[in-house]
């Protein structure tokens, strides 16, 4: 059973080969490796709509990390923002009060906002 099968039953199929001149065996969708185009093309498509878009957003947001310094203003995933005051190897200090200091993992930063963000707000 071929993929085409589930589409077309195979009775159907044969009644209509009686006369009719239809694409030649092994064409696209046929036995052998013209079986192969459909997923091979599925694959391609899911790879630029879906991993492709998702790595660089990845490699955006590390980079992002990597720049990182104290006196940043920050947005956490949480949507609580606040100014980095400590860096550490996997978590950032963020004070978002006076003398009120809370500890994040680096993956939690969202956003890094413009100087003088919060002191608008």
């Amino acid at each position: 059973m071929n993929l085409l099968d589930l589409l077309i039953s195979p009775a159907y199929a044969q009644g209509a080969a009686g006369g009719a001149a239809g694409p030649a065996p092994g064409g696209l969708f046929g036995g052998g490796l013209g079986g192969l185009v459909l997923p091979l093309v599925l694959i391609a498509v899911m790879y630029f709509l879906i991993f492709r878009p998702q790595m660089k957003r990845a490699k955006e947001h590390r980079g992002m990390l990597e720049k990182l310094s104290k006196g940043d203003e920050v947005l956490t995933n949480g949507g609580i923002a606040g100014t980095v005051t400590d860096i550490g190897e996997n978590f950032i200090t963020v004070e978002i009060a006076a003398n009120v200091r809370i500890r994040v993992q680096k993956g939690a930063i969202a956003n890094v906002l413009p100087k003088g963000t919060l002191k608008s707000a």
